[in-house]
């Protein structure tokens, strides 16, 4: 059971002074967020704080109240999604994903007495209730029946239970003195003991969506033993000590479980350990065989809580109010902005609001902002137990992005997102526009133009499949120089029984194999591209900003050692979402055309010549990602070289493929070749080419070579054409034999021609002729 117990601890040294000493570490970049930012701080509406203050974090007004009267606290139950709570007499209980009710709670009718945490199983078919530190009450919520788990109150007591979609067993136990591993059987209303595994356990941390059961022990509480219980079977991972700074020589720090997090990002899971002394999260990795310490992330207060939100961890400074933002994608273990205020969106504003200080506006929702009663709940739960208020945090994705310069590293940021997936989409192409709008550098239009077709040529490999979404978590594993399955051993395994310490991170380097790129890779280079860069105000800018994952900062970043055969990560319960979602985030090409290449033409008429280069390394980003540009595309590339006369490189791209032949890109050849002949003879053979009979022969007749068309049409049997366009040609030359020949071609042609009102009408026009 997630506890809502109060957070509690003092500061090592003001929050607020470490927040200004990061931002003067980091000042460049710092400077450069405030200035980039500015613009939107008038936009923001609804926002604690300052008038039009930003952040990167907030929670939605209004949340979900839950401030009944004679209610004995409030707990939640992560495995079913559900906030509780208990009543003399009966279980109220709110369902809050995927959104929060609206309405009155649900409620079950119970026994009276003591709850100290209440879970129901996974079916939702019974209630666990702890009514002691030696008692667990199980009740059948069909029939009403009730059985109990009792221990021996003089040796050991029961520290807490949790469900589980284990296949040997329903119900783990955690007592002082080991696990047992219960079977619930509510035909015969009993539990039964499958196993008990005995060891000393001082306090434990289990998350339903790792799966994984974290049980410390130890004078000091940092010797841990875990467990993984998932569908799959029971993975007991090695034990591992959790290393504390000494801020005296003879005092030695109890670690409290407040103090230690698990989460799971991109299917992976993590532990986090808070280092008072250091002001620092130590970062943990699970495998099979090893438990690895990846990073140390800085926290500059130690006073702190942690939340994991659309796979970034967010860690917030309790005293200073302000949020810190990092995303271990990259393995890079650096915040990715200044530290910023949490802010709540939507409440009513007016003018007498707008003139409040921070601290009276935090009060307007009925609390205070991190206030005594605030208990964060993993994964991005915050309750106001002393209101009876349940917040969701929410990441304002446009404020991120407008904190750095850097647009293939936000989209790349952008791209992993999974949650409010329209404003992701919606983002990525504003990036993209704004930075060809801004005649940004061409090798950094082309690096994020890369980002957003690798993502979707992942999508388009892998078919959206679930397995697909497997691959592509195993792939981003082995990219972050991760240890994967079948890697070499290169430390002995230590024996059986004994206490492994994290395995702490080497440096090593990573070969990226490269493929060699197709001709148009070298034809791009054709364009001169010297005057464009140098006429852009902004070439700086790509070398001296850094991206939200390489923000310098004091943080330890460490890479593994290769680590034994069986060193996989653990598979969490979500380790399945991250992929998933891609369908939805991802940007295809047609929609590039659309939203991106069509928008920005208007408004770059009056000089095509860098719009041309951005559209050729477009095509060589598609050629890299073996995707096929749209049509239209090339139309567009051959109007802009067409305004510019640069009839010879249309020539040069299509005889090389690098405009790929369609009947789209033939007709505006054809359409262009009135200002120069050689290029309508382009199209005409391209028409000619691509067996697109119909279209051929009408831009004969159109050119008035309408006998050679006639001979065409009946060659490749061209029935779609209209008689009535031949025959008009004919009179108009004048010849009553060319007439003749038509009404005798069409008629051999299409027999039902002699029936229509068209033939009459020339016949009789050939009489007269005659």
């Amino acid at each position: 059971m997630v506890g809502l117990a109060v957070l509690g601890g003092s500061g090592m040294a003001p929050a607020r002074q470490r927040a200004v000493e990061l931002e003067e570490r980091e000042d460049g970049r710092v400077f450069y967020h405030e200035v980039r930012v500015g613009v939107l701080r008038n936009q923001m509406q609804g926002g604690l704080g300052s008038p039009g203050a930003l952040s990167h974090a907030y929670v939605q007004h209004p949340p979900l109240r839950c401030d009944i009267p004679d209610i004995r606290g409030l707990f939640y139950d992560d495995a079913n999604k559900f906030l509780v709570a208990p009543t003399a007499d009966r279980i109220l209980y709110w369902k809050i994903a995927p959104s929060a009710p609206s309405g009155p709670p649900n409620s079950d009718p119970v026994n009276e007495g003591p709850v100290l945490s209440v879970r129901f199983s996974l079916d939702q078919k019974a209630i666990g209730i702890q009514r002691s530190s030696h008692e667990v009450e199980f009740r059948n919520r069909e029939t009403g029946e009730a059985c109990s788990k009792k221990c021996r109150a003089d040796s050991e007591t029961i520290l807490g239970f949790f469900w589980t979609d284990c296949p040997t067993c329903d119900v783990i136990t955690i007592k002082t003195s080991g696990l047992d591993l219960l079977v619930y059987e509510p035909q015969s209303n009993a539990l039964r003991l499958v196993e008990s595994k005995k060891f000393n356990v001082t306090w434990y941390l289990y998350t339903h969506e790792s799966r994984l059961l974290l049980l410390a022990s130890g004078m000091q509480c940092t010797l841990f033993t875990g467990y993984q219980f998932s569908a799959g079977g029971i993975v007991k991972l090695p034990k591992f000590e959790m290393m504390m700074s000494k801020c005296e020589a003879n005092n030695k720090p109890v670690l409290a479980a407040a103090d230690v997090h698990i989460v799971t990002v991109y299917g992976r899971i993590y532990c986090l350990q808070l280092d008072r002394v250091n002001m620092a999260l130590n970062l943990y990795r699970f495998y099979r065989d090893a438990v690895v310490q990846q990073a140390t992330l800085p926290t500059y207060s130690s006073r702190i809580a942690v939340s994991a939100v659309d796979n970034l961890i967010m860690v917030h400074q309790i005293d200073a109010k302000v949020v810190i933002l990092y995303d271990v994608f990259m393995d890079s273990y650096t915040p990715i902005s200044a530290p910023l205020p949490l802010l709540v969106r939507g409440l009513p504003s007016n003018s007498r609001q707008a003139a409040q200080t921070a601290d009276h506006q935090s009060s307007a929702y009925g609390g205070t902002l991190y206030g005594e009663g605030w208990n964060f709940l993993i994964p991005d739960l915050i309750c106001d137990a002393d209101n009876g208020l349940l917040w969701k945090l929410h990441l304002d994705l446009e404020s991120i992005a407008a904190s750095t310069s850097d647009a293939p590293s936000i989209l790349e940021f952008l791209q992993r997102r999974k949650y409010d997936l329209s404003t992701v989409k919606t983002l990525s192409l504003a990036i993209i526009r704004t930075i060809i709008l801004e005649r940004r550098p061409i090798n950094l239009v082309a690096k994020a133009m890369d980002v957003i077709l690798d993502s979707y040529s992942r999508l388009m490999k892998m078919g959206g499949s679930a397995a697909g979404a497997r691959r592509t978590s195993e792939q981003n594993d082995q990219s972050s120089g991760q240890p994967v399955e079948g890697s070499r051993v290169v430390s002995q395994e230590p024996p059986s029984g004994t206490m492994n310490r994290p395995v702490l991170h080497t440096d090593s380097a990573i070969e990226v194999e490269c493929r060699p790129e197709d001709g148009i890779t070298n034809l791009a280079a054709h364009v001169d591209r010297t005057f464009l860069n140098a006429s852009s105000d902004s070439e700086d800018i790509a070398s001296t900003s850094r991206a939200p994952s390489q923000a310098t900062s004091g943080a330890t970043s460490k890479r593994p050692q290769v680590l034994g055969e069986d060193s996989r990560p653990l598979a969490s319960g979500a380790s399945m979402q991250h992929g998933t979602h891609v369908a939805s985030v991802t940007i295809s090409p047609f929609e590039m055309f659309q939203s991106v290449f069509l928008l920005v033409e208007d408004e770059m008429m009056g000089d095509p010549a860098y719009l041309i280069v951005v559209i050729m390394e477009f095509l060589r980003s598609m050629s890299k990602a073996g995707l096929k540009a749209p049509p239209n595309l090339y139309v567009m590339l051959t109007t802009l070289l067409a305004r510019s006369n640069r009839y010879a490189e249309i020539a040069l791209f299509v005889s090389n493929k690098i405009l790929e032949p369609s009947r789209e890109l033939a007709m505006q050849l054809v359409e262009l070749g009135r200002q120069h002949s050689m290029t309508r003879k382009l199209g005409v053979d391209m028409l000619r080419e691509r067996c697109l009979h119909h279209d051929y022969v009408a831009v004969l007749l159109q050119e008035g070579y309408y006998l050679e068309a006639l001979r065409y049409a009946r060659k490749y049997k061209v029935i779609t054409v209209q008689p009535a366009l031949f025959l008009e040609k004919a009179v108009a030359k004048d010849s009553a034999r060319n007439v003749a020949a038509v009404l005798s071609f069409f008629s051999e042609l299409m027999p039902s021609f002699k029936t229509t009102s068209d033939y009459g009408r020339y016949q009789h026009v050939l009489s007269e002729m005659v």
